[in-house]
């Protein structure tokens, strides 16, 4: 066995068949879903630390665009401003990149790991760790390959693809769909940059023919509008060409994944607010002197009375 497979593929697929051989019936299924619940919730904290980045991004949009117009055109002016905002904030743009990159071992160890029980079954002996190969279910498999029962809710086959030489497979087809569908919700959750910007592409290009010089923080913002149209599209293409079982786990991930935001950045906007509604040092400054102006007066106005008083 290499090092891939000890690495990638072994621990994926000793996960699922630990959970396989603890749920009632050995529901394919239903193991995804466990197993997906045990993947987005060991990566809650880097969850929150992205979406957290997320939010002050968003919050730091108008102090981005600030930065642009002043810089008049001095990208070297430009770049060393928004990394000083950044730095001054906390915030790493590519931090959001470490999910990925976690995300994808599992999604190829999930791919390899339903390749062996859909087309290898006679090889799940070779991948499994030793102690677990007393489990009653497990080891009723490594007996018997053939009783691994690959299907959910009793009739659907999540080690078949959605489209195939046998033909197009209608509930496999939806999972692809839905996995598109919370894909291009998740992006939009998350998306940075603000909705109200209604120009096109073809519209900054025109208005740049025309001598006008084209805004960066505006084409930027129409990239990742495009990307967010755009990764559905390839994400359901991928998925049906994948077996099942992986658009099954990436739909019930992303799904996670959209309540996991949603708390998380409901729970940041609070802090936020928070945060603005203190008063800031500058503030604070002006409601002293404010103040201390205010004691002033009133002891001017009580010595007059005091002199009037005596006369």
């Amino acid at each position: 066995m290499n090092i891939f497979d000890l690495l990638i593929i072994q621990p994926v697929f000793n996960l699922l068949m630990l959970i396989y051989s603890i749920v009632p019936g050995g529901d394919f299924g239903v193991t995804i879903i466990i197993f997906t619940l045990i993947m987005r919730f060991a990566m809650y904290p880097l969850v929150k630390k992205q979406l957290h980045q997320t939010k002050m991004m968003r919050k730091l949009q108008p102090e981005l665009k600030k930065i642009k117009k002043n810089a008049k055109g001095n990208k070297q002016l430009e770049a060393m401003q928004m990394m000083d905002l950044y730095k001054r904030h906390g915030v790493s743009p590519f931090r959001s990149i470490g999910i990925l990159l976690l995300q994808l071992p599992i999604f190829i160890g999930l791919y390899y790991a339903v390749q062996i029980l859909a087309l290898r079954r006679d090889q799940i002996g070779q991948y499994i760790y030793g102690f677990l190969e007393n489990i009653g279910p497990i080891a009723q498999l490594i007996q018997d390959p053939d009783q691994f029962n690959h299907k959910m809710l009793g009739f659907i086959d999540l080690t078949k693809h959605a489209i195939s030489n046998n033909g197009v497979e209608i509930t496999l087809l939806i999972l692809a769909v839905l996995s598109a569908v919370t894909q291009y919700i998740m992006s939009k959750q998350i998306s940075p940059v603000s909705t109200k910007n209604t120009k096109t592409m073809r519209q900054i290009m025109a208005e740049a023919s025309e001598g006008k010089q084209a805004d960066q923080t505006e084409m930027n913002e129409i990239m990742t509008k495009n990307m967010m149209k755009f990764m559905p599209v390839m994400m359901f293409i991928i998925m049906i060409n994948l077996p099942g079982a992986i658009a099954f786990y990436y739909m019930v991930s992303n799904l996670i994944a959209v309540v996991q935001q949603h708390y998380l950045l409901k729970q940041d906007e609070t802090e936020l607010e928070e945060i603005a509604e203190e008063p800031s040092p500058k503030k604070q400054a002006e409601v002293r002197a404010d103040k201390a102006k205010e004691a002033r007066v009133t002891r001017i106005v009580a010595k007059d009375s005091k002199k009037k008083g005596k006369k």
